[in-house]
Order: C-alpha cells, then sequence, then structure tokens
C-alpha cells in the first residue's frame, strides 16, 4: 500500500518538483535531473536544490500520456510523487547550467 509522503522525511527538487525522501536525494541524486542538480552523495547540495516547503502532491503512473508531465513541462518524467508546487529557487550555477545551449529545459508557468 502507498504512503503519503511526510514533510519530515520528504523532499521536493526544486527543479523538476519530484518528492523523494532526504536519504535518497542524498544517496542516489535526482531521478530526473542529477545530470544538472549533482546532488548524489552532497549533503550541503541535496539542502540547496531540494525543499520541505511545497503544497500538493500529484501521482505519476504512467509517464508516457501523463498530463502532469506536460502541466510541469518536464519530457523525462518517472513513476513518482511530484509536488504541485515548491517555495524556493535553484542555485546560481544550476540557473547558469539551465540558460547553457546544452540544456534543454522550460520554465514551469507560475
Amino acid at each position: 500500500m502507498a504512503s503519503i509522503p511526510s514533510r519530515t522525511k520528504h523532499k521536493a527538487c526544486l527543479l523538476c518538483s519530484i518528492i523523494q525522501l532526504s536519504t535518497n536525494f542524498e544517496g542516489n541524486g535526482c531521478q530526473i535531473c542529477e545530470e544538472i542538480t549533482q546532488l548524489r552523495g552532497s549533503t550541503g547540495r541535496m539542502s540547496v536544490c531540494t525543499t520541505t516547503n511545497f503544497d500538493g502532491m500529484i501521482a505519476v503512473f504512467d509517464p508516457k500520456p501523463s498530463w502532469v508531465r506536460l502541466w510541469t513541462c518536464e519530457a523525462k518524467h518517472v513513476r513518482e510523487m511530484y509536488a504541485v508546487r515548491v517555495d524556493g529557487r535553484v542555485p546560481e550555477d544550476v540557473e547558469a547550467e539551465l540558460e547553457s545551449p546544452r540544456t534543454e529545459y522550460t520554465e514551469r508557468p507560475e
């Protein structure tokens, strides 16, 4: 049976909004945007690229036809829980990477 994420143990990625256990972010990185956020193995990086301050949750069961994928402007969704809205900004180096011509990113509407 699925459980509802607890904000004391779960965080949302500031970039893709995926919700995971804090230990998963630190141990495995972000399933969606690890290439950019580089969370794996870095407590400091995890603390600036994730947040416990998020509203609502959306579950994705089948990523291909998912309206959630379209709504969040993410092409690379996995079966997981996502925050509807996250509060916070990614660090400047991540913003710079997003502006790079080699990075494909669409900002989510406010």
